[in-house]
């Protein structure tokens, strides 16, 4: 599964072996026993990806193959191409744009863990290792 945090200022992008359902299981019971508010709402995340990353053409041939409905990608401009997944968002609830978005790529059952992780996770995988080296290129770029 991908794991989206959003902050004020960011976000960050991590892979997760858990399947969506357990992660969010463990985080409404963590809200439980904090007396903290959660809600889950279905949703979109998007973010941007350079054109000319080693990578990007691999990702839309995968995307195109697989004719998902949990990403999407098109071009934002000649630099950028925008990503962007289905699946949930979970916060506080409030109107802030503060929160975690959730989404696993994989239709297996329940429990099938392996099989979770071997097979759908290479597409989550690739796209989390596209996202670093796109965060590696920006740093590079700004010193």
């Amino acid at each position: 599964m991908l794991k989206l945090t959003y902050t004020e200022r960011s976000f960050y992008l991590e892979c997760l072996t858990l399947s969506l359902e357990e992660w969010v299981a463990q985080r409404a019971i963590l809200a439980l026993r904090v007396g903290q508010s959660l809600s889950i709402e279905p949703s979109t995340a998007s973010f941007l990806l350079p054109v000319d990353l080693p990578g990007v053409e691999r990702l839309k041939a995968e995307v195109q193959c697989h004719d998902s409905k949990i990403i999407a990608l098109s071009p934002c401009d000649v630099e950028y191409i925008e990503v962007t997944l289905q699946g949930s968002w979970l916060s506080n609830g409030s109107e802030e744009a503060v929160g975690v978005f959730v989404t696993a790529m994989s239709d297996s059952p329940k429990g099938d863990s392996y099989r979770a992780t071997s097979n759908a996770s290479s597409t989550e995988f690739f796209l989390h290792k596209l996202w670093q080296e796109a965060q590696a290129c920006a740093s590079v770029t700004s010193e």
